[in-house]
């Protein structure tokens, strides 16, 4: 079988349990961003007020911006007060077993719309407060509104979700070094600066830096003490590049993405250092308009900008953050009635900024471009995000998908027929071709049709490649046969990767004939991907070329797991590594250690329990289930398990009970109402009279 791979402390009060918490420990080729601010100026001053340079700092009374005069705040079960005592800023809240315990506010993080504070914690850790300070409306306000964890649950703000040096710390800083201690659970963190500095973009500036030093103390231009200033790193041309180039280089953190490396490198090739996602569902629509907070990378690589190589820079000055223009200004700038086509020859000749296109008055809410071409959504309750898809209103495909769309946004007593129906008066009638969120929800649906819809989307370069290897996703997850050989071969390694990852699912032959090749490409993602499919084949299944590669990709695959080894879900990882290359002690071991981490982890629970099983060891497989049951909010597949064990353990009875319950919970699954029939089919004859 080939590999599936998932995915996906107490407080104390002393000041020396809190002494272990994260440090600068910059890397060798880093410098202080003073060395680079003092002679690039005219970046200095818009970067200084940027949320990048705001990203972090020490918690002093320049930084922190919340109310700490005593201030209260309620919610359900928890009263926490902020106070200030001198220039130390505390937060007195529940620690892990209920009690009132002040917590030192080491730094602050964000600055607009909304700061948290971040609380140390024993093993090295930051903790990001689930109360956060208001900026705009001044108030503090839980980012929990529908419920906030108990202590205990790995959601609570002292919980592993809310670990900053998980979930946060490295596009907080700059230099960042996660330094994670799996065997102890601790952290030895440590970051160049606590903020997203000059060197988070461009990479270590230290050779930059002496070279420009030397050429100033009268060494020659050309001359070994100034070559690095003549011939910069490759980070500084990627960050200056066009669409592509600097788009992955911003993905790195406005990506909803999985890391490969401990630690990454400004300037590389995005599918060395991560794995950005797919337009998941739960993470987008289905038209790939945003819903969960996915940043702004997935969907920019679905828009027609992408495409024609816009780059972040073309509307963000790179340094302050800020757009280039106000309003529609902006967007005029390109799209206007006399276009420069050197650039973007796509571009039409039209006045875009007139009620002629928008319909809607001048200078309204209505007319500006963002708010029909890039909706914005709210996350973390306050902070208003804008879909970089940057596409045409459909509500046409509102009415047929359930999907959201600009206009009726607005306009909420309107049905999507009625906007769909003012548009094509105002714009006229024009056939379209079939969107790719319609083949999507087809595929999603299990229509007849979905196959065909499928490969033709999968074949077709002209469409966004993030929304291939959305469909090579739903190819895998729908059984639908081979996988494409164009993906295979596709420019794009996020098709690439996207094709390795359903072909590792396939049938043996097929994985030993098609997958060795992958062990040879360019970037780690994909090498990476292609090698879980090949893990559980013996040396004999493979030629010696083949072999070597494997072992290669293999070692960098487990890196790249360790990288994350805090991450509980990351340990069902290692587990299926671990299993399928027949080491089940191992395998066990990381599926308990992800279920020490986060209990209510149920994949890792069935996934434990039936290694057990398989091991014969059924007694300890029940206790596992039955030890989630209080864990889950969903614990239909657990009961089905019990029930299952039970039968193999001839005890019907409970079998019964638990399929029963299997069945309550979900109905919607056609294998509980089977096994139940079978087993009360089975009962039944056993209690009849004999001779009946």
């Amino acid at each position: 079988m080939p590999i599936v791979l998932t995915a996906i402390v107490a407080a104390a009060t002393s000041a020396a349990a809190f002494a272990a918490a994260p440090q600068a420990g910059p890397r060798p080729d880093y410098v202080a961003d003073q060395a680079c601010l003092a002679c690039h100026e005219a970046q200095a001053g818009p970067w200084a007020d940027s949320k990048h340079a705001k990203a972090m700092a020490p918690a002093t009374p320049a930084t922190v911006l919340g109310d700490f005069d005593d201030a209260r705040f309620t919610r359900p079960g928890e009263e926490t007060r902020f106070v200030r005592r001198g220039d130390l800023f505390l937060v007195v809240t529940r620690d892990a077993s209920g009690k009132q315990t002040e917590f030192p506010a080491e730094y602050t993080f964000g600055v607009r719309p909304l700061q948290q504070m971040l609380l140390p914690l024993p093993g090295g850790r930051l903790q990001a407060f689930t109360v956060a300070w208001d900026t705009e409306r001044h108030r503090w306000f839980d980012l929990s509104p529908d419920g906030s964890a108990a202590p205990g649950d790995a959601l609570h703000w002292q919980g592993r979700y809310q670990n900053w040096n998980l979930m946060c710390g490295e596009c907080h800083t700059t230099a960042y070094r996660k330094g994670y201690d799996d065997e102890n659970d601790r952290y030895r963190t440590t970051w160049g600066e606590p903020r997203v500095g000059c060197q988070a973009c461009h990479g270590g500036g230290r050779a930059h830096v002496e070279s420009a030093r030397a050429m100033a103390a009268g060494a020659q231009h050309d001359s070994p003490a100034t070559k690095p200033l003549a011939t910069p790193n490759r980070s500084l041309y990627a960050a200056t590049a066009g669409g592509p180039g600097q788009a992955d280089q911003c993905a790195a953190c406005h990506a909803r993405r999985t890391r490969l490396v401990e630690q990454s490198t400004p300037g590389n090739p995005l599918l060395d250092d991560f794995i950005p996602d797919a337009l998941q569902a739960g993470d987008y629509h289905v038209d790939g308009q945003q819903l969960a907070e996915v940043f702004e990378y997935g969907a920019f690589r679905q828009s027609r900008m992408y495409q024609a190589g816009v780059a972040c820079t073309d509307c963000h000055d790179p340094h302050g953050g800020k757009l280039r223009a106000a309003g529609n200004a902006l967007c005029v700038r390109c799209h206007n009635a006399a276009p420069d086509n050197t650039r973007f020859p796509g571009l039409q000749a039209k006045d875009y900024d007139a009620p002629e296109h928008h319909f809607h008055a001048p200078d309204s809410q209505a007319s500006q471009c963002v708010n029909c071409h890039m909706p914005s959504s709210n996350y973390m309750v306050v902070h208003a995000r804008r879909d970089h898809a940057i596409r045409i209103p459909r509500p046409d495909l509102s009415a047929r998908l359930g999907t959201p769309n600009a206009c009726t946004a607005c306009h909420a007593d309107r049905p999507a027929a009625w906007a769909a129906a003012a548009i094509t008066d105002h714009h006229g009638s024009h056939p379209r071709p079939r969107h790719y969120g319609e083949v999507l929800a087809a595929a999603r649906r299990g229509d007849p049709e979905a196959p065909t819809l499928l490969q033709a989307l999968i074949n077709d370069a002209d469409q966004p490649a993030i929304v291939r290897a959305t469909a090579l996703d739903l190819w895998a997850r729908n059984g639908l046969g081979p996988v494409p050989d164009s993906a295979l071969a596709d420019p794009d390694p996020i098709v690439r990767r996207a094709a390795a990852a359903v072909l590792s699912t396939r049938p043996e032959a097929e994985r030993l004939a098609r997958l060795p090749a992958l062990l040879a490409d360019p970037l780690r993602g994909v090498r990476i991907t292609a090698v879980r499919g090949l893990a559980d084949l013996a040396d004999s299944r493979l030629d010696p070329a083949s072999i070597a590669a494997r072992r290669t990709a293999m070692a960098e695959l487990i890196s790249a797991q360790q990288a994350m080894a805090d991450m509980p879900a990351t340990q069902l990882n290692l587990a299926a590594i671990a299993q399928a290359q027949r080491d089940l002690p191992t395998a066990e071991r990381h599926y308990r250690r992800a279920l020490d981490r986060d209990p209510a982890l149920q994949p890792g629970r069935l996934a434990l329990a039936a290694l057990l099983a398989a091991s014969d060891r059924v007694g300890e497989a029940i206790n596992v289930l039955r030890a989630g049951l209080s864990q889950s909010t969903a614990p239909g597949p657990l009961h089905l398990a019990l029930g299952l064990l039970a039968g193999k353990r001839v005890d019907w009875q409970t079998a019964v009970t638990e399929l029963r319950a299997a069945a309550r919970l979900m109905p919607e699954n056609k294998q509980v109402p089977r096994n139940l029939s079978a087993v009360e089919d089975y009962l039944a004859r056993r209690s009849a009279p004999r001779g009946e």
